[in-house]
């Protein structure tokens, strides 16, 4: 029987052994205690709401000119600048939003709406950097018809990894959870 190895295996790591063959399967860092991932269908919700209320403050900000960015007319003509100007007026937007709010509230308005956090993978609060990141890696998202391509990858990202990250959220090193689900230590920074 010496040679033979042990069916038995002491868990010598911290967490229990589900946390640790999970955290040694793709060398991510230890999620925090009780976290529940934030699942695909929530994800896309909460950012159909943040774009909702952007663009619905920008379309009375501009009196509906707003809609010159997919004026797809006004892109083939010799006015193409004011197509321009309004995409441009619209990722701008789009990405002090997301900053903002994240360096806020931890989170953006559609994620709070729906009881998300951000967080960095260890559970603390992601930096400025991290946000500045993040915020412009989502601006494909809002380009038309490769935002859907985009969006169905990313989709199938979040079932197919253990931590439900995007790609945005490898780059970055964040998770979205449940905010209620986060230890209270990992919940102070979030409003």
């Amino acid at each position: 029987m010496v040679d033979h190895d042990s069916p038995i295996q002491l868990n010598v790591g911290g967490g229990t052994l589900a946390k640790q063959i999970v955290s040694s399967e793709q060398g991510h860092a230890p999620l925090p205690d009780g976290v529940i991932l934030a699942s695909g269908v929530r994800r896309m919700a909460a950012f159909t709401a943040d774009v909702v209320i952007v663009t619905t403050i920008l379309m009375v900000a501009t009196g509906g000119r707003l809609l010159d960015a997919w004026n797809l007319t006004l892109w083939g003509s010799a006015d193409f600048h004011f197509a321009l100007a309004h995409a441009l007026i619209l990722m701008v937007a789009h990405w002090l939003y997301w900053r903002l709010t994240g360096l806020a509230y931890s989170r953006s308005l559609g994620q709070r709406l729906f009881g998300l956090a951000v967080v960095a993978e260890d559970g603390s609060a992601l930096t400025s950097e991290m946000w500045d990141s993040r915020s412009m890696r989502k601006l494909v998202l809002l380009i038309p018809l490769l935002n859907l391509y985009v969006g169905a990858y990313e989709l199938a990202r979040i079932s197919q990894r253990h931590t439900h990250q995007t790609n945005v959220d490898v780059h970055v090193g964040s998770i979205v959870a449940h905010s209620d689900s986060l230890p209270p230590a990992n919940r102070r920074h979030i409003r």
